[in-house]
């Protein structure tokens, strides 16, 4: 990936947080000491200021976060007074219900729930500099990714980094080219 010039490398090991494992930093040692010069984004595992502040002394240029979103936007807060918002990436798995609303999924507890004003304000207040929308259930689905998902962020200036049926030259075209 490093030779091959992307702009990122994210690294995202989902089993950390549920098994209350914390971030795995020997692997991030490992691939920061190989001296590539792409950035490293990890997800996995970070519940505190503390282990934020590991991840990034380990070798990773920014984190993402997914299960603390859920639990403690004070702590997100500490993290992003502590690295600057722009080493914070939200991570937000979706789903369409049926009525059409979009709703958020957290993968530890299983359950679904209103994206609420509080998450937002994360962004606003820059807390959190660009989330990673996955759109996990068609994850793994060639040519399905739901651009409906997108409509909740329409107004709200926030970077994107789109996961989740995205398959098909068209769609990326698609994807790139929305407002």
């Amino acid at each position: 990936l490093d030779r091959w010039g992307v702009d990122e490398i994210f690294i995202q090991l989902i089993d950390r947080s549920i098994k209350s494992l914390g971030p795995d930093v020997e692997l991030i040692e490992k691939i920061a000491n190989r001296g590539l010069s792409t950035p490293l984004v990890y997800a996995g595992g970070i519940s505190s200021e503390v282990e934020a502040v590991s991840v990034i002394r380990a070798g990773a240029d920014r984190i993402c976060l997914d299960a603390l979103l859920h639990s403690n936007h004070d702590e997100v807060r500490n993290i992003a007074y502590r690295l600057g918002g722009q080493a914070v990436i939200a991570s937000l798995p979706l789903v369409t219900a049926d009525d059409g609303a979009k709703q958020w999924y957290d993968y530890q507890t299983k359950k679904i729930t209103a994206v609420d004003e509080s998450l937002l304000s994360l962004f606003k207040d820059g807390a959190v500099s660009e989330a990673v929308l996955i759109d996990c259930e068609n994850e793994g689905q060639p040519n399905a990714f739901d651009f409906g998902l997108l409509s909740m962020f329409a107004d709200q200036n926030i970077p994107l980094i789109l996961f989740g049926g995205l398959s098909e030259p068209e769609q990326l075209e698609k994807a790139l080219l929305m407002p």
